[in-house]
């Protein structure tokens, strides 16, 4: 039987795996997965192997708490002990993290072929260190799995037609998961109900992104900008720990009051009823989207331009007055989130066929 490992790290992670690990066990492909610990705490990590039926990670590596540098160390030291043990055909990858980069290092150097999953996107700004990892590792991947034609696009003007890897566009595993929870997610959550937002307006936000949490002026202006639209209508931001952190260090001050983080059951629930998404997240700008919401991207560019193309993602930076404006205008938007950029929910399939091939 086929082995592939999978090396994960952080919640868009264990997200994304969840169906591409049903898609191998469909396939009859032995997955060994490998959590590397970048996300550690119940809210960030083990409430997602727990409500989306994941399986318990092979081993945990427990990394985490670390400079960039000493954290992709680390991780690539440890990574490659379970290689050595584990000797799979295929070392899987998703995304931008330390741990995709040190995955996809520590297999390489093996002479291990690795998968990348979402594969090919470009916001072209090297402050960002995801865009570093996502270069790096599209560079000594053997297969390229990309989840729009844009994507593709990217590889093919980087010259990757002349590389020795295979480039598909397989579409977005995260729109089979939207499909697959988004049915499921009512009984799941209670957080409408336990937040009393039934038939209440809502703007939900997400805030996290370093050169957002690291940048004060940044940091400020976002705020401010929540602060005022709090004064129309509710805000719900769920607060990761690094954030949260760094606003009471900087002194910066919240009109209203955050919540903690929220498994992915409750994020879809807020995600169905809100009246617009607020994020720095590269997942949450096309969950926005699969849950027919517009989104207001509080980064200077975006991977996911063909969102912003449509109409229905708007880019806002750090910018107070073009968050508000912006948030004024996408209540009376009228649009039919009837596009598929990111292909038919089955791009999981493609990839465990593709890979069950090799």
């Amino acid at each position: 039987m086929l082995k592939v490992v999978t090396i994960v790290g952080a919640r868009p992670q264990f997200v994304k795996a969840s169906a591409l690990s049903r898609a191998f066990r469909s396939a009859g492909v032995e997955e060994v997965l490998v959590h590397t610990g970048q996300h550690f705490d119940d809210n960030m990590a083990d409430v997602f192997f727990r409500q989306m039926d994941i399986p318990e990670p092979a081993y945990n590596l427990e990394i985490h708490s670390l400079p960039h540098g000493a954290m992709t160390g680390r991780m690539l030291e440890e990574i490659e002990k379970v290689l050595l043990i584990e000797k799979p055909s295929v070392v899987v990858v998703y995304g931008d993290t330390n741990s995709t980069l040190a995955g996809a290092l520590a297999a390489t150097k093996l002479h291990i072929p690795v998968a990348h999953v979402e594969a090919g996107l470009r916001s072209y700004n090297m402050e960002m260190p995801e865009e570093i990892n996502r270069i790096l590792t599209d560079r000594i991947s053997a297969f390229l799995f990309c989840p729009t034609e844009k994507a593709v696009d990217n590889l093919k003007a980087e010259g990757f037609d002349l590389f020795p890897a295979r480039v598909f566009n397989t579409g977005d595993v995260m729109y089979d998961v939207a499909l697959y929870y988004g049915k499921a997610a009512p009984s799941k959550s209670r957080i409408i109900h336990d937040l009393e937002l039934a038939e209440k307006p809502f703007v939900l936000a997400t805030l996290h992104r370093q050169e957002n949490t690291d940048n004060y002026e940044r940091l400020s202006e976002i705020v401010q900008a929540l602060n005022s639209l709090s004064k129309e209508s509710q805000i719900v931001l769920p607060l990761h720990p690094r954030t949260r952190k760094i606003l009471a260090t900087s002194n910066i001050k919240l009109d209203f009051i955050p919540i903690d983080p929220v498994g992915y059951f409750d994020m879809i629930e807020l995600m169905k009823n809100c009246s617009f998404v607020l994020t720095d997240s590269g997942g949450v700008q096309k969950e926005a989207f699969f849950f027919k919401k517009h989104c207001l991207v509080a980064r200077d560019e975006t991977e996911w331009t063909e969102l912003v193309e449509l109409g229905y993602n708007f880019i806002v930076g750090a910018d107070k007055d073009k968050i508000l404006a912006a948030g004024h205008l996408v209540p009376g938007l009228n649009k039919s989130f009837t596009e598929t950029p990111y292909g038919s929910g089955d791009a999981a399939h493609k990839i465990a066929q593709i890979i069950k091939e090799i």
